[in-house]
């Protein structure tokens, strides 16, 4: 006799899935928003429609809009929202969409690297291997031997990886502490994290945003699909599998951001960059193979 599966069994690949197409051709849509505007106020803009969309989600659905912990959800929204999205925008000015994304996506490994002190997530065996191997791909993209390379733009690709490995242990964190409605958490994270973006857009000196209709449907795509709607699809992943292996469900983001780069915007790689990203690849598909093994072990 047959079962059906459970809800969230049957969920969790099409989220996976989503996430990977949306948030992988999100990198050529946000280089292509960067035509029309600068990049803090982009990413504030960005933000600010992400927060609106999600307080008319909390309203329509009638689910609670209480902020039940403070200090973790202001830490979460200035790690996750506004050093993830200032880092993240900023990396795509200086440079092509595929090598930020390949970058930011080396996440996996710095959240199994801040997981283990923080969470007790600990490195064990192979996982080793896949850390070392990321991170030589790393070196590749990076190339510090080649001190005439865009360095800058790479330094701010891994800033952003940084602040959402950091945004996701704290999250894992206040999980394990206290119950939170995730809606409401994702709500507050991005209403709290545009606050600094708008700030910073105000502050510093860039040209006007060229407001257009075009301008205005690439934005209406990126608050309300690959911002609101993926960090909350985000959030409930990260509630039901472990840090270091929700982020390895989102490896095929960085892949689907390559090939869109490449079909649309013509992104050329080195044979060190092509290299790295084979590295990396490489290391994050032994790390989510392991995580893979480990679950039915469990099962």
């Amino acid at each position: 006799m047959r079962f059906p599966l459970p809800p969230t069994r049957c969920l969790l690949p099409l989220a996976l899935a989503i996430l990977s197409l949306t948030w992988g051709y999100t990198w050529v849509v946000a280089k292509q928003a960067l035509v029309y505007a600068p990049p803090f106020a982009f990413a504030a803009e960005r933000c600010v429609g992400g927060a609106l969309a999600l307080l008319l989600a909390v309203k329509l659905m009638g689910r609670p809009l209480r902020l039940t912990a403070p200090r973790p959800t202001i830490a979460i929204a200035l790690t996750q929202v506004t050093g993830f999205m200032a880092f993240q925008t900023w990396a795509l000015v200086e440079g092509g969409p595929g090598k930020t994304a390949v970058l930011i996506f080396t996440m996996p490994i710095w959240t199994l690297l801040i997981a283990w002190p923080v969470l007790g997530e600990r490195i064990r065996g192979k996982q080793w291997l896949a850390a070392l191997c990321t991170l030589s791909g790393l070196v590749f993209i990076i190339e510090p031997w080649d001190m005439q390379s865009s360095l800058f733009s790479k330094f701010l690709g891994v800033m952003a990886a940084l602040c959402w490995a950091v945004g996701t242990v704290l999250i894992k964190r206040l999980r394990f502490r206290q119950p939170v409605e995730l809606l409401s958490l994702t709500t507050w994270q991005m209403v709290l994290g545009a606050i600094p973006l708008v700030l910073l857009a105000l502050i510093i000196p860039e040209r006007p945003t060229d407001w257009s209709v075009s301008y205005a449907g690439i934005l209406i795509f990126m608050s309300v699909i690959s911002t609101a709607m993926c960090w909350w699809l985000w959030i409930t992943i990260l509630d039901r599998v472990p840090a270091w292996e929700a982020s390895l469900s989102v490896l095929g983001t960085p892949v689907v951001a390559i090939i869109s780069s490449r079909m649309m915007l013509g992104e050329e790689f080195k044979f060190s960059e092509a290299m790295g990203i084979l590295l990396i690849g490489c290391g994050l598909a032994l790390l989510s193979l392991m995580g893979w093994l480990a679950s039915r072990r469990s099962t």
